[in-house]
C-alpha cells in the first residue's frame, strides 16, 4: 500500500483510494497523487484487478464501506476496464474512472470506461490532474477547510491567467 497527503489513520480527513489495475499505472497514478497533494487530500493506493482477483478487490471494498468514512475512489486500469464499474457497483462511495489512455488500441479501450450497465455510474475523467480536481471538489462539499483551500488554489490560477495575459498585451 503507498500512503501519502496525510494520515491515513486519521478518520477526520477526506480520503481518496486510488485504485490500479495492476502495478503497470503506477505512473499515471503518480499525476492523480500530484493533484490530491496540491489541495492537500489524503490518499492511499491499492492494486486490485478486478479480473485477475475479484474476490479480493470485494473484501478490500467492504473493508473501505465499514469505516463510515467519506471517500471517493479514483480507479486507474486501461484496456477492459472492469475495475471502475466493480468498484461502483460495489460501493456508496463516488467513483472516477481515469484510465491511461492507449496508443495501441487507437483509443477504442476507453470505451470500456464510457459505456457501463444500469445502476452503474462512475465518472470518466481523462486528466489525472482532473481528476484529482473532482474528487477534491466532491469532498470539499463536507469539508471546509478543503473547500477553502480550493477556493484559494482557484485564486491562485485566475491570478496567474491575468498576469499571463498582462505579460503578452503589455499592459
Amino acid at each position: 500500500m503507498v500512503t501519502a497527503g496525510g494520515s491515513a489513520s486519521d478518520p477526520r480527513r477526506s480520503r481518496v483510494v486510488i485504485l490500479l489495475g495492476s502495478k503497470s499505472d503506477m505512473e499515471h497514478r503518480a499525476a492523480i497523487a500530484r493533484g490530491l497533494d496540491r489541495y492537500g487530500v489524503s490518499h492511499e493506493t491499492r492494486i486490485a484487478s478486478a479480473h485477475k482477483v475479484t474476490r479480493y478487490l470485494l473484501d478490500l471494498l467492504d473493508d473501505y464501506e465499514r469505516d463510515g468514512q467519506a471517500r471517493v475512489y479514483i480507479t486507474v486500469a486501461g484496456r477492459s476496464n472492469a475495475l471502475s464499474g466493480v468498484v461502483d457497483a460495489n460501493s456508496r462511495h463516488p467513483v472516477i474512472a481515469c484510465p491511461p489512455y492507449g496508443e495501441r488500441f487507437g483509443g477504442m479501450d476507453l470505451l470500456s470506461s464510457v459505456r457501463m450497465p444500469g445502476g452503474v455510474a462512475p465518472m470518466l475523467v481523462l486528466e489525472p490532474e482532473g481528476a484529482a480536481l473532482a474528487a477534491a471538489k466532491i469532498l470539499a462539499l463536507s469539508d471546509p477547510a478543503l473547500s477553502e483551500r480550493l477556493a484559494a488554489w482557484r485564486t491562485e490560477v485566475k491570478q496567474q491567467a491575468m498576469a499571463d495575459d498582462r505579460e503578452v498585451h503589455g499592459g
